[in-house]
């Protein structure tokens, strides 16, 4: 018996030589919904295939939600690509469905060793004490502002607090000769699909004492955790910044491309749009800063991970090929390059920092700020989109302003629907 399993360890071992044997041609997929990576894949690509001539990796990108509908048809059915680059939240369902294989026990190591990862990050790659996929990189918020149109308003630091802020944008705002807003002070993000709307709404919410679920009596359930004061407060936020104060407003740009456009003065995001910006506005004069606070400070990390499928038939290559994507080198190149933050915490960026101050306001934790993300169950997807579809219709209706009543409303039909997604998937406790 003993001599067959290490007969048995000797063809496996050289079983797993053979798939980097230069006579062996290994292909692997790749897939990520993040097109912005796609330089960083194939330099990783082209890297490790010095290292294996014989392996080739094909990447390919797609815009974010037609990438989580083409995995929800594909991973299912075995015909996803062998190595997935994907949010926790998104792949949550089908790791509790069994369709996504274990994290092998020598990257469980390497995830879990001290100081490689934060605590926050290695609990939410677990699922039923089991660790799945390999944390890759991260969205941290911070705040974004011009420094010019700053000094031009007569302000000369970033606001500190979202009262500061609303005050701020009411400065920063710049409108037609008929009274149309041209310039947002602020943008918020009012449209768009997804459960992103809902996150954005999540960057205002958390800091004024809510969040979007939160435990409940029984362990390891869940209810609303926004039908209270700092929901309503945080709607009330966009209505006003919309129909009363309109320093912003659903006919001017948004988001990245309006602060590159400098159509706007500040917005909240995450720290790839520093690479952005070096490509399409290199001599914007800007700055970072924590994200502001109100009852509290914090900041959302959600996090993207690498994934094997069950449908590869070069496992071992496809899990080597992640360890290498996370190692310091590539960590590096990342930040540098694309500007998604490295969920590693025991890399020196040091050099990088020193060359792009910006960067500084994601990779250093405020004091007193809290961490948040995403719950690792497969319902926190559902209840997060049905939650986004009531803010956009609620940033559309203009009788909401100055109607305390009328939010309330908005705010606990909204959270009546997510405790109702919860209880239909056994997870809701008051």
């Amino acid at each position: 018996m003993k001599k067959s399993c290490v007969a048995a360890l000797v063809l496996l071992l050289v079983a797993g030589v053979s798939l980097f044997a230069a006579d062996k041609p290994v292909k692997l997929s790749l897939w990520s919904g993040y097109p912005e990576m796609e330089p960083l894949f194939k330099h990783a690509a082209a890297e490790y295939k010095k290292l294996h001539p014989n392996v080739d990796v094909d990447v390919l990108t797609h815009p974010l939600r037609e990438y989580e509908q083409k995995l929800s048809a594909t991973i299912p059915s075995n015909t996803a690509a062998d190595v997935l680059d994907v949010s926790g939240y998104a792949l949550q369902k089908f790791v509790e469905a069994g369709f996504i294989p274990k994290t092998p026990a020598n990257l469980e190591t390497y995830v879990k060793k001290t100081g490689r990862y934060t605590d926050f990050t290695k609990q939410s790659m677990i699922y039923k004490n089991t660790l799945y996929g390999v944390p890759f990189f991260q969205g941290k918020t911070a705040l974004y502002w011009n420094v010019d149109m700053f000094k031009a308003a007569g302000l000369s630091r970033a606001p500190k607090t979202y009262a500061e802020m609303a005050e701020y944008a009411k400065k920063l705002a710049v409108y037609d000769k008929n009274g149309n807003l041209v310039r947002s002070g602020h943008s918020l993000r009012l449209s768009g699909q997804g459960s992103g709307l809902a996150e954005k709404w999540w960057f205002v919410l958390f800091p004024m004492g809510g969040t979007i679920i939160e435990p409940g009596k029984e362990a390891g359930k869940y209810h609303a955790g926004y039908n209270n004061d700092a929901g309503r407060k945080a709607l009330t936020y966009y209505i006003d910044a919309v129909y009363k104060d309109k320093w912003d407003s659903f006919k001017v740009k948004h988001d990245a491309e309006a602060f590159e456009l400098e159509q706007t003065a500040m917005f909240l995001r995450e720290s790839w749009v520093i690479g952005d910006i070096a490509q399409k506005a290199p001599k914007l004069n800007y700055a970072t800063a924590p994200v502001p606070s109100d009852m509290r400070a914090g900041r959302i990390t959600n996090l993207q991970n690498l994934y094997v499928t069950k449908s590869c038939k070069n496992p071992e290559v496809a899990w080597d090929f992640i360890e290498f994507l996370v190692n310091d080198d590539n960590q590096r190149w990342m930040l540098d390059n694309v500007g998604w933050l490295p969920s590693r915490q025991d890399v020196d960026f040091s050099e990088i920092l020193t060359r792009k101050p910006q960067l500084k306001g994601f990779v250093e934790m405020p004091s007193g700020f809290q961490e948040y993300g995403y719950v690792p169950i497969a319902a926190f997807d559902e209840l997060l989109t049905k939650l986004a579809e009531r803010l956009a219709m609620a940033y559309l209706d203009p009788s909401l302003e100055g109607n305390p009543k009328a939010i309330a409303k908005v705010i606990s039909d909204a959270a009546e629907e997510t405790n109702a997604i919860l209880a239909k998937a056994k997870l809701f406790s008051e």
